[in-house]
């Protein structure tokens, strides 16, 4: 796990302050650390080019060039002169020992964008805009320092942006970078020390990424057990039954001794999972809303809530009044994409706003919503995952366009409920189960398009 910051200027500046750091050591380090990690990837005399702009940013790169000079086949490639007084400081450096410049940017293995930082706003020029998409256009193995050129600080990227396959990010993780927007861009992410370590660097924070090292998986270490120790999972099967058998065989499959599916019409089910038209009595668990439809009458979906059971909540339930009385629920992990979180703010007074604009401010809003409702566990769905309960918030990157098929979602909501129903605190179960479905969809090898919710079943054998 690791920390995440909106920024970390106040972080450098408690460096100068406090540490007895400046300016220079900390881009010292800054670019040796992105040398290190061309030396750990690049055979030498790899051809690298760093494309520098007049800030800091360029410093960096600047730095980089000098740093890599003779043992690469380096060359600085100024997009912009040297303006800050840090530019031309390691401009002069480079300068002195012999680092050569390009004119024009040519074919090369690994192609540095060191030319706009974390303090760009607005909209690009058109020198950088054709700048950027020529870098783009490079079959190079494209780098970004500190963060793609084009990249705004609060998650939104200008009309062009650098394309890098990696971030190599200065001092720690920025929120910015894990808007979904912003993963077309991003890369892989990696976090630069700047001469201490991120141990004392780092400040504290409500907000961490999940690692895949972070997921604590349902494993049996009690041996004298029977299938009623691990659990029952109740889902309510509605019109759309499909979705909930999903869910029921993801549950099954990650640990619930017992998983019942309930519903008021006969249904044919996979002969491991049990169907009741009542609420076993032995139930742990509750999983609601994967393709509930109308199925079930309010009075029907009354009587099936009335108990203090941990919850699961998904998909159709956001729609419908019942939803507020969900949230009253001390134990309740609520799992809506986009589309449906809205809907969820609308109606709960908390904020009447587009998807769009969500998906711009994914972070304040489950920030908003916590503070309403700080009892309930979020999870938003995403290209990166948040989760969230009272004033502890989680992201999870580590999700692939492998999972953008119908019934991945319900899968999701299967594992959460197998894990309520074994005794998983609502945050736990959500935290666990996020990253085992991501941890599924990495470690399927087929296609990625033709990634199906039996895939993820049939891989949880394999976790």
């Amino acid at each position: 796990m690791q920390k995440l910051f909106y920024e970390v200027g106040t972080l450098d500046k408690r460096c100068y302050e406090e540490f007895g750091l400046n300016e220079d050591i900390l881009m010292e380090h800054a670019a040796d650390g992105m040398a290190d990690y061309i030396r750990g990837n690049f055979a030498k005399n790899s051809k690298i080019i760093v494309a520098c702009g007049s800030g800091n940013n360029g410093a960096d790169g600047i730095a980089l060039c000098r740093l890599l000079h003779k043992d690469y086949d380096v060359y600085l490639y100024y997009v912009k002169e040297p303006k800050s007084e840090m530019a031309k400081i390691q401009a002069k450096r480079s300068h002195a020992i012999g680092v050569r410049e390009l004119s024009e940017l040519e074919n090369c293995d690994a192609l540095v964008d060191a030319v706009l930082g974390t303090g760009f706003k607005g909209e690009l020029n058109e020198t950088f805009e054709n700048i950027i998409k020529k870098m783009n256009s490079m079959e190079a193995f494209k780098i970004a320092c500190d963060v793609p050129s084009g990249f705004k600080q609060n998650g939104e990227c200008a009309k062009e942006c650098f394309r890098a396959d990696v971030s190599l990010t200065m001092g720690a993780l920025k929120k910015g970078m894990f808007l979904d927007e912003a993963k077309e861009f991003v890369g892989e992410i990696k976090v630069i020390d700047l001469g201490v370590s991120r141990a004392v660097y780092e400040t504290q924070t409500n907000w961490n990424v999940l690692d895949l090292a972070d997921l604590q998986l349902p494993h049996r270490t009690k041996k004298n057990s029977h299938k009623g120790s691990f659990g029952h999972l109740a889902l309510a099967c509605g019109s759309k039954s499909g979705a909930s058998i999903l869910s029921a065989q993801a549950a099954l499959r990650f640990g619930s001794g017992l998983v019942t599916l309930v519903g008021f019409e006969d249904e044919i089910v996979p002969e491991s999972i049990m169907y009741s038209h009542e609420l076993p009595a032995n139930t742990t668990a509750l999983a609601l809303g994967m393709g509930l439809g109308e199925e079930f009458s309010d009075i029907e979906l009354e009587s099936f809530l009335d108990n203090w059971l941990p919850l699961v909540a998904d998909a159709d339930i956001f729609h419908m009044p019942i939803a507020l009385e969900i949230l009253k629920r001390k134990n309740v992990v609520i799992t809506p994409h986009a589309k449906e979180f809205a809907a969820l703010l609308k109606q709960t007074n908390i904020a009447d706003i587009s998807v769009e604009i969500l998906q711009k401010n994914r972070f304040l809003y489950a920030e908003e919503f916590c503070k309403v409702f700080p009892h309930a566990t979020l999870l938003l769905k995403g290209a990166n995952v948040i989760i969230a309960k009272g004033d502890a918030f989680y992201v999870n990157p580590h999700g692939t366009s492998a999972l953008a098929k119908g019934g991945s979602g319900d899968v999701l909501s299967g594992l959460i409920g197998a894990l309520l129903a074994q005794g998983y605190e609502p945050l736990h179960a959500a935290l666990n189960a996020s990253l085992a479905h991501a941890k599924l969809a990495i470690h399927y090898k087929g296609a990625d398009f033709s990634l199906t919710p039996y895939d993820l079943i049939e891989g949880i054998a394999e976790l």
